[in-house]
């Protein structure tokens, strides 16, 4: 029985210093993580802080000037200063895009449009402006895609909604802030109207105050883009610190396209607003949800900084957005969400500027000035007398 006893007296001191061994080994490698985030942290720290420093708020616009977006038109239309806009630049670009002219303040256009309600969502900005402008006669691209590369390919003006700064296009609202956006089951003949979307997410914004949101983060949306996988994969792993899923939509074929798993169903915009965090992604080319997202007061994920429409160059990452370098890993993503979650005023701080900057810059009326500067400068590079093409069909 002494032996017995002697045994398992041995037995357990062994035990116990080999837990001390290994919870040693423990404490420095717990050590060593705790000391990598701490810097990670220190450093995201600084990078918001002197973000923010050195951000100059644009001023709201009284008097509807969308002076915020103005430097894009500048930027945009330079490469054409020189050589202003000639016949021949149009007729070279005919194939690029919808051919509209103003001729003695009347509006025409090809008597086909390849999507006819992105036609009709350009048309809505136009036509009121149709008095002010003068003659001109431009190439619209309503594809997804912009047209004209840098490195190669035909030059020449062709307006397109959305681009990287491997194109040439010239930026235009898109179509989708009146009609024409993407249509999914949710809204089957596009988004669109984002008047009445800037009201109705706002509110659901109130609904869902900061203290009262899910602190996760959220996505809805189909599969354009793989870049979008490591954050479902993240959900599936970690449901509670993130809510990612994909839908189906028209090329949706098999399981595959989902990514192994059900389609998940829409979710509104305005429902989005229940979480604290909300990604943004690209699709085929800019993500039209973007603007929206900011209308919930929640902290938006910009993934990707290779696209742009008009209105992103004057909000600023760090300050009205959390930045996302493009196709993130899971570690990457969890790493962040952590470190907001850990730092919920800073989160919270950061939602509401993004959504200040869109309330007070995004309005339907700057969208509609944009327009109408964009035009006015672009018609003073015409370098022809604009006349009535017969081929083409009166709108108004």
């Amino acid at each position: 029985m002494k032996i017995l006893i002697y045994l398992l007296l041995l037995i357990h001191i062994v035990l116990a210093i080999e837990s001390e061994g290994t919870c040693s080994i423990k404490k420095e490698q717990c050590s060593a993580r705790a000391s990598k985030y701490e810097r990670k942290e220190n450093t995201l720290l600084y990078q918001i802080q002197s973000s923010i420093k050195a951000y100059s708020p644009c001023p709201k616009d009284p008097d509807d000037s969308c002076s915020c977006h103005t430097n894009v038109i500048e930027k945009d239309l330079a490469p054409f200063q020189s050589t202003g806009i000639t016949k021949k630049a149009i007729e070279t670009m005919g194939t690029y895009g919808t051919k509209y002219q103003i001729v003695d303040h009347t509006l025409y256009r090809q008597k086909t449009c390849m999507f006819p309600s992105r036609c009709s969502g350009i048309e809505h900005f136009i036509k009121p402006l149709l008095k002010e402008l003068p003659n001109m006669e431009m190439i619209v691209n309503c594809r997804d895609w912009p047209q004209i590369r840098r490195d190669h390919g035909p030059k020449g003006p062709v307006l397109s909604f959305s681009k990287t700064n491997e194109y040439l296009d010239i930026m235009y609202p898109a179509w989708a802030f009146w009609e024409g956006g993407p249509a999914i089951a949710l809204h089957p003949t596009g988004i669109g109207r984002w008047d009445k979307h800037r009201n109705s997410i706002s509110m659901a914004g109130k609904k869902w105050p900061w203290e009262e949101k899910l602190g996760k983060g959220f996505f809805r949306g189909s599969r354009t883009s793989d870049e979008r996988d490591s954050l479902v994969l993240l959900s599936r792993k970690n449901p509670d610190l993130v809510d990612a899923q994909y839908t189906k939509n028209q090329a949706w074929k098999s399981l595959k396209d989902t990514l192994d798993a059900e389609p998940a169903s829409e979710v509104t915009f305005e429902d989005h607003c229940k979480y604290k965090y909300l990604f943004n992604f690209r699709g085929v080319a800019a993500s039209f949800r973007l603007k929206h997202l900011f209308l919930c007061k929640s902290l938006v994920f910009h993934v990707g900084s290779e696209w742009n429409e008009f209105f992103y160059f004057a909000m600023k990452p760090w300050v009205h957005y959390i930045p996302i370098k493009s196709y993130p890993t899971e570690q990457e993503l969890e790493s962040i969400l952590i470190f907001f979650k850990e730092h919920d005023d800073l989160a919270k701080e950061i939602a509401q500027r993004g959504y200040k900057f869109i309330w007070n810059h995004l309005r339907l009326t700057d969208v509609q000035c944009y327009w109408k500067m964009l035009l006015t400068e672009y018609g003073k590079l015409m370098r022809y007398e604009v006349e009535v093409d017969k081929n083409l069909k009166k709108i108004i």
